[in-house]
């Protein structure tokens, strides 16, 4: 009977797949379905954590060598927007110098998307943000270099 009626479970996947791809990019669900870059570096060199307008919380940590950051990652408690835009923002940063990475903003992550829907776009911001604080932090760590010691707690070894 059951092979008689098709799989239900493929056939309301592939309609939630039909209407996702009616409101995003396929590069959107792509990112939100298979993120890239997800999880926490343990001793980030530099590391930003920020709640959006809409409650998300985002954090980006970085590794970074000779003020190129060479590894970025992302955790976040959003929707499939907050995900994608951690993903593709993480992408962004990865082998740009620190301040070039820095001037990613809200459109470069929006263009790389191809696009998110209005109501979706304070994803992409709070990304481009929470990356600004990764470097922030980065930079800061690099001027007193004790304090990343510090927070890790290596003083205490």
């Amino acid at each position: 009977m059951v092979e008689e009626l098709g799989d239900p479970f493929k056939e309301l996947e592939q309609s939630i797949m039909d209407d996702m791809k009616r409101v995003y990019s396929e590069k959107t669900i792509d990112h939100f379905l298979n993120p890239r870059n997800l999880g926490r570096i343990p001793a980030p060199d530099g590391m930003g954590k920020m709640t959006g307008s809409h409650g998300s919380t985002m954090e980006i940590h970085l590794r970074v060598k000779d003020d190129k950051v060479t590894h970025a990652s992302f955790w976040t408690d959003g929707c499939g927007c907050s995900i994608a835009s951690g993903s593709i923002v993480t992408e962004l940063a990865r082998g740009k110098n620190v301040l070039d990475a820095h001037k990613i903003a809200q459109q470069d992550v929006l263009d790389a998307l191809g696009g998110l829907p209005e109501d979706d776009a304070h994803c992409a911001l709070l990304a481009a943000n929470t990356l600004k604080e990764a470097i922030k932090d980065y930079m800061a760590s690099k001027k007193e270099p004790w304090k990343r010691a510090y927070k890790s707690g290596r003083h205490l070894k």
